[in-house]
């Protein structure tokens, strides 16, 4: 059974950072290309970053230059790194591994207030 489980979330003060962990069991990610997306109440779903099987990296305009995506091969794990996050966010963060099949995690709550 295939699981993406994401974690890292929280509360945090505007200018402040916060990493975000995909884990997955029963695929292999560095094998998928593996999104984060993130959904405010009341809006769709958005992309944020990309990070592809061979190592490319994509993000969204407004993410660029403050969030990196990576990966640990070994831990089998991607990771959101997201700095000087904007006030007033408040959205669930998921993950999405696609390689033939389309899989996404249940998300992690970030909220950036004072």
């Amino acid at each position: 059974q295939v699981q993406l489980v994401e974690s890292g979330g929280g509360l945090v003060q505007p200018g402040g950072s916060l990493r975000l962990s995909c884990a997955a069991s029963g695929i292999t990610l560095s094998l998928n290309t593996v999104r984060w997306y993130r959904q405010a109440p009341g809006k769709e779903r958005e992309f944020v970053a990309t990070f592809t099987s061979v190592g490319n990296t994509n993000y969204a305009d407004s993410v660029k230059g403050r969030f990196t995506i990576s990966r640990d091969n070994a831990k089998n794990e991607v990771y959101l790194q997201m700095n000087s996050l904007t006030p007033g966010i408040r959205a669930v963060y998921y993950c999405r591994a696609q390689r033939v099949f389309d899989f996404w995690g249940r998300g992690t709550q970030v909220t950036v207030s004072s």
